[in-house]
């Protein structure tokens, strides 16, 4: 993978991670479209920048997450991963299965877009505004919603969202909720992901584990160059997101993923 290419699929990450419009099927066509392998360079790279993505939340509300005097915060935030780690464990090669499978994960993508298109309607009259309604509870149930997201294209940020909403929080606090899961969240699958299964799974045997290492390092540049790309992306993505869904809610992005979602369909099921 050249640097231009990366750099793509860094943007690419950056604007979709926080949006609710699944950021894994995004990368995933566009890898497709550049014609690139689906090796375990581009896995582990599609992987690694969503560090960059996850910073991006931690910079934009650094007042929250160091805020040491507020707990609570921390324990929601413990309680609600919990179901993401448990099934995404159970489901992991399930899961990757469907990952190269565009077909399905485009079909995803305009259900998934169907139903935003009526999000806005199932759940009025919120009562809470704040992370601080949120109690451990509805924290947890977040977290299940979560795990909907689970299935390629069908976006953790919607199915967090729509989650949080289901628990009576307003479009900003379930969106801001949902930044905020998402550090835990994604942190845990980058370091599965990379460290654990990756990298355990090449060292085990050491010829791969060697050669493993030698394309680390002749690609430190493309991994650092696109993890500023996908935070600086990213925190501009987050704060034009919450403005678009507080005016216009969630139809725009329903839309989007319909038309995108046909689009896809018709191009792997009739071109690729």
């Amino acid at each position: 993978m050249d640097l231009f290419k990366a750099v793509l699929i860094a943007i690419i990450e950056g604007l979709t991670e926080y949006l609710p419009i699944s950021s894994t099927a995004h990368m995933g066509f566009t890898a497709s479209l550049l014609g690139l392998p689906e090796d375990e360079f581009l896995k582990m790279f599609q992987v690694s920048i969503q560090f960059g993505a996850i910073l991006s939340v931690v910079v934009a509300y650094w007042k929250k997450f160091f805020d040491l005097k507020n707990l609570q915060f921390y324990v929601k935030l413990a309680f609600a991963v919990i179901p993401a780690l448990v099934l995404g464990y159970l489901f992991d090669d399930a899961i990757e299965a469907v990952l190269g499978n565009q077909i399905a994960i485009s079909a995803v993508l305009v259900l998934g877009g169907v139903i935003l298109l009526f999000a806005d309607e199932w759940f009025k009259n919120p009562k809470i505004d704040d992370e601080k309604g949120i109690t451990v509870k509805k924290a947890v149930t977040i977290g299940f919603w979560q795990c909907l997201a689970m299935m390629p294209g069908t976006s953790r940020s919607a199915a967090s969202i729509i989650g949080g909403m289901s628990q009576g929080l307003t479009r900003k606090a379930a969106a801001e909720f949902s930044f905020f899961l998402a550090v835990p969240t994604m942190l845990a699958v980058t370091v599965y992901s990379v460290f654990v299964k990756t990298w355990g799974k090449e060292t085990a045997m050491p010829q791969k584990g060697y050669e493993m290492i030698m394309a680390s390092q002749e690609h430190i540049t493309v991994f650092i160059i696109g993890n500023v790309v996908a935070f600086i992306v990213a925190l501009i993505a987050i704060k034009a997101f919450i403005g678009v869904l507080n005016k216009y809610g969630f139809k725009p992005w329903g839309w989007y993923r319909i038309f995108v979602g046909v689009a896809l369909l018709i191009y792997f099921q009739f071109f690729k």
